[in-house]
């Protein structure tokens, strides 16, 4: 984690570079009113599992907005309903992720068990807005950003499920073939395309995993 305003400043300007759009906040609420402001009124909207998301209110503040169409996956009572919710998700408008590692020179990590929400944030929805807190964020290139995410994301997420795998125990990846693992997919975004297509917002707050 590093809150360094240098380290903040150069990675914004890394992200610009690769065509993201790119925006510093420095609370959770002041985050919130800008993702908020960043989805066209109408949009059909829907999520990944991010609880950077639901810990700024950007998840609430959708459902009670009254002007998106929200395709909401906590409203399934079965896990084939999820599914079917998570599939819709995938032709969204707009589609809110969290991240798993941003390194400074403006590449981003993500890592999925499932893979609907890495593949969404990859092609479909036409808007994507990734929330992310400093901790998120290390002082380096990709390899280190992969490195947050398998050691200190995916063990911390682990710990939300009812689930035995070697990171769930040790807080370490095991590089393991669990049939539970949650790391399936490993997404590394280094440009966006079309220009301004993925928006990324850093908040300066430690939030999430």
């Amino acid at each position: 984690m590093t809150t360094d305003k240098n380290v903040v400043a150069k990675t914004l300007e890394n992200l610009k570079r690769r065509q993201f759009e790119a925006y510093y906040c420095e609370t959770a609420d002041e985050a919130c009113g800008l993702a908020l402001s960043l989805i066209p009124e109408g949009d059909s909207v829907a999520w990944g599992g991010s609880k950077t998301a639901e810990q700024i209110g950007l998840i609430q503040a959708v459902r009670t907005a009254g002007k998106f169409a929200v395709i909401d996956r906590d409203k399934a009572t079965t896990p084939e309903e999820k599914a079917a919710f998570m599939r819709q998700g995938l032709s969204a408008d707009t589609f809110i992720s969290g991240i798993n590692g941003l390194s400074s020179d403006g590449w981003i990590v993500n890592i999925d068990g499932t893979g609907n929400r890495v593949a969404a944030t990859v092609y479909g929805p036409r808007n994507i807005i990734f929330v992310a807190g400093v901790n998120k964020l290390v002082d380096g290139g990709v390899e280190d950003a992969i490195d947050r995410a398998r050691n200190i994301a995916a063990p911390r997420n682990a710990q939300r499920f009812d689930i035995a795998t070697p990171c769930k125990a040790t807080g370490k990846c095991a590089d393991c073939l669990s049939p539970c693992t949650i790391c399936s997919q490993f997404v590394l975004t280094r440009f966006c395309k079309p220009a301004g297509r993925i928006k990324v917002i850093l908040i300066g707050e430690e939030l999430g995993f």
